[in-house]
């Protein structure tokens, strides 16, 4: 993978190297990514798979998914080891939804280990202007989802004695900001989720940790970087004072589903240059 850093000299440059570690005891191992239709869901499929990991990745936009899908197995295609991904279309707010990734990825690989809640919507609004829908989507996607992805994971876990889930939270589970209650609130509640579930489900052998991005270079970020006053604000409140790349997220994720986390649960890693203190 070619390297895109920028100048160090620039304020707002982003690592985006590639991630030479790899965990051999991950290779054969199956994982379920949602939200994988685009953004770091796609990213974090292609790199588990790039280090012999199997995948099913599961979107509400199917054909999206299976788009991804195709192109992450033909850049694969010639790299030693590679695991094979498969996209499905999957509406996480639909209880239902989990079950039947589960039912894909022992169908195709005959085997799950690792579970990735990463499927998220980031909505804005003034307090007073939040509407029921806006609440109905936010929480469903973000926190249901979270809590039917875990019981569908945890329930097959269970049966095969153990395995390790990762939700998505966000340095705003830590944080206020104008226009962002919705969000935030439900990056919290998946926070303190984590920790209940890494309690309740510890005993099976089912690990449960999160992981809090900070400012990272995503599309849902993309105005920040269009957005020069933006950008410096945003920067102040980072003390590394630069925006993180998708692949450092992906760095915490993959030591938080290999064996060298064996002995991890119930955390949450603040991936965000530091910002969560400022």
């Amino acid at each position: 993978m070619s390297t895109t850093q920028v100048p160090d000299d620039n304020p707002g440059r982003v690592n985006h190297d590639a991630l030479p570690a790899i965990n051999p005891e991950l290779v054969g191992r199956t994982v379920v990514v949602t939200g994988a239709g685009r953004g770091m869901g796609a990213l974090f499929l292609e790199e588990l798979a790039r280090r012999g990991v199997n995948g099913v990745g599961g979107d509400l936009d199917q054909e999206e998914m299976a788009s991804v899908a195709g192109k992450i197995n033909a850049r694969l295609a010639g790299t030693s080891g590679a695991g094979r991904v498969v996209g499905v279309g999957a509406d996480v707010t639909d209880p239902a939804a989990g079950d039947e990734l589960v039912a894909t990825a022992l169908r195709e690989f005959g085997r799950l280990d690792l579970w990735v809640n990463n499927a998220g919507v980031f909505p804005q609004a003034a307090f007073t202007d939040i509407t029921p829908q806006q609440l109905a989507l936010t929480y469903g996607v973000n926190v249901n989802g979270v809590v039917y992805g875990g019981q569908a994971a945890a329930r097959h876990f269970r049966t095969v004695g153990g395995g390790a889930i990762v939700n998505m939270s966000s340095v705003a589970a830590v944080r206020a900001r104008p226009t962002r209650a919705t969000y935030n609130s439900s990056k919290a509640a998946v926070r303190h989720l984590t920790t209940c579930m890494a309690v309740e489900l510890g005993p099976d052998n089912i690990r449960v940790n999160s992981i809090a991005p900070g400012y990272i270079d995503t599309e849902m970020t993309r105005w920040i970087r269009e957005d020069q006053a933006a950008m410096d604000r945003a920067l102040t409140t980072v003390p590394l004072r630069r925006i993180g790349a998708p692949m450092e997220v992906f760095a915490a994720l993959y030591f938080l589903l290999s064996d060298s986390a064996r002995y991890i649960t119930g955390v949450s890693i603040p991936v965000d240059g530091g910002s969560q203190h400022v």
